[in-house]
């Protein structure tokens, strides 16, 4: 069972995604935002197997968490998420550090795909 840390300041969608990601059997613990996210990745040491995290969100938003995590745990995958195109945008040049960005909206069977892809992809590096 993998770890997967989920950030986004909708509540709908963070327990959308939550419950989406526990279908295949992974531990979730969720975050409102980027600041909150690398709280919990502070005080657990990076102990997660996937972020995945909205790249629009207050206080800090998934790119410079995304950037945050690379420095401070680069053994974490990141799957980013946005609604925005421009946002997708910014986040193209992130590949060497980012897994993936899937674009909302996207069904369950989208996000599970995607999740379980970045995974695997984990266990390809180890």
């Amino acid at each position: 069972m993998s770890r997967v840390l989920i950030a986004d300041d909708e509540d709908s969608m963070r327990a959308l995604v939550a419950r989406a990601v526990a279908m295949d059997g992974h531990q979730t613990v969720t975050a409102e935002d980027g600041a909150e996210a690398l709280d919990i990745l502070t005080r657990e040491d990076g102990a997660f197997d996937l972020l995945l995290t909205d790249i629009k969100m207050p206080v800090m938003d998934g790119i410079a968490l995304a950037l945050t995590v690379a420095r401070d745990f680069p053994d974490l995958t990141v799957l980013l998420m946005t609604g925005f195109a421009d946002q997708r945008e910014r986040a193209s040049n992130l590949s060497a550090i980012v897994h993936d960005v899937i674009t909302k909206p996207f069904s369950v069977n989208d996000i599970r795909a995607a999740v379980n892809a970045a995974l695997a992809s984990r266990k390809g590096m180890a």
